[in-house]
């Protein structure tokens, strides 16, 4: 197996001259995310199909590069696909580190599923199945952001785009050949729309136990989760660090009005309670006084039992057409969606705009209108 680093801006320049006329390039990270909010990028594998780059696997060392933009550049480079498995990850630290997201996107994990493998196919799996090669773990855990990177680390990380290329032509001309290759394609990009409109201005939302709160309360929660989403990007530390979701939620039902009632009535870290719990008071404070007028409408309540059997008459209409397509139905409608289905939720998920309108999502809207109860 052919790799080689890339460790200066003289290097990355030169491989992106070698790579002009490629098709296509594979592309997986190696990045650490144990104490940040963000991830940090440690490495970036590129293999390329077409171009004078072909045949080995190039490793971008983030830590020597400090001028990433011809890698940007190729990114926004429309005529070449960006081959990625499993991308959500990926996209985030494209995102964060180079400010731009890697279009057009082939996810071969969603491809998968769409030509009938499994659903959440994983990618040593996905290997085994279509190129009949067992791929080693050993790295799976390894301290990428250690330097000098070793041999090991390197060579596994070459098998991660290096066998991504065999993989990807695979499914490729299985997907022309059931014309869904521009399904798959219409899925990348929804997904890095969807990423890089995301704020985390709707994280209240995830928090358990929020569709009960009254209105006040529920107003409390939304300035506290969005104060701790500011907190948590401005200092790069994962959300809970600053405080966690029970937290939230106790200081939205206590409306403590102290620091003795925070101290007696929230569970909190000490630590937190010192450094946040002045500003935390002041939030609380701060939507006490806001007219009831503003306050926001409730979060509905969980689905009640007619709305549950529509729920499962819909999963089973779901399972029928996937059959008929030969896809898994998880690939078709994700689970949560279900629920905005039924409640007819004017905010619809950014993936119900492509080719999934005409062949799952009007057909379900269809058989509520006539209420499939």
């Amino acid at each position: 197996m052919d790799w080689q680093l890339v460790e200066s801006d003289a290097a990355l320049a030169e491989l992106m001259d070698a790579a002009i006329g490629c098709d296509a390039v594979m592309v997986d990270t190696e990045f650490m995310r144990r104490n940040t909010f963000y991830p940090q990028v440690a490495l970036v594998q590129l293999c390329f199909c077409g171009g004078g780059a072909t045949g080995t696997a190039w490793m971008i060392d983030p830590l020597k590069i400090e001028d990433p933009a011809p890698l940007a550049n190729l990114f926004k480079d429309a005529g070449v696909i960006k081959i990625l498995h499993s991308a959500s990850e990926d996209l985030e630290v494209f995102q964060r580190w180079l400010g731009v997201l890697p279009l057009p996107l082939f996810d071969t994990q969603k491809a998968a599923a769409l030509v009938g493998l499994d659903f959440g196919l994983g990618y040593r799996s996905m290997v085994l199945e279509l190129c009949n090669e067992d791929l080693p773990k050993g790295e799976t855990r390894s301290d990428w952001l250690q330097r000098p990177l070793t041999e090991s680390q390197c060579h596994y990380a070459a098998q991660d785009v290096i066998w991504l290329l065999d993989a990807y032509q695979i499914i490729a001309e299985r997907c022309h050949n059931m014309q869904r290759y521009d399904w798959v394609l219409e899925d990348g990009e929804e997904a890095c729309r969807g990423l890089a409109s995301m704020s985390g201005a709707q994280y209240y939302r995830r928090i358990k136990g929020a569709w009960k709160l009254e209105r006040r309360e529920l107003a409390a929660l939304i300035a506290i989760s969005e104060w701790r989403e500011r907190t948590a990007r401005e200092k790069d530390k994962p959300r809970s660090w600053i405080i966690d979701d029970k937290a939230c939620l106790q200081l939205a039902q206590v409306g403590p009005a102290n620091m003795n009632d925070l101290r007696s009535k929230i569970e909190m870290h000490g630590s937190s309670m010192r450094r946040y719990g002045e500003t935390l008071l002041d939030l609380v404070a701060e939507q006490s006084a806001v007219p009831e007028a503003e306050l926001p409408a409730t979060l509905p309540a969980p689905l009640n039992s007619v709305q549950r059997k529509q729920m499962k008459k819909l999963k089973q209409i779901t399972e029928k057409i996937a059959l008929d397509l030969g896809v898994a139905p998880q690939v078709l409608v994700a689970s949560k969606d279900y629920e905005v289905l039924i409640r007819k939720d004017p905010e619809q998920p950014a993936a119900w705009a492509g080719w999934r309108r005409q062949k799952i999502i009007e057909p379900l809207r269809s058989l509520l209108e006539g209420d499939v109860a």
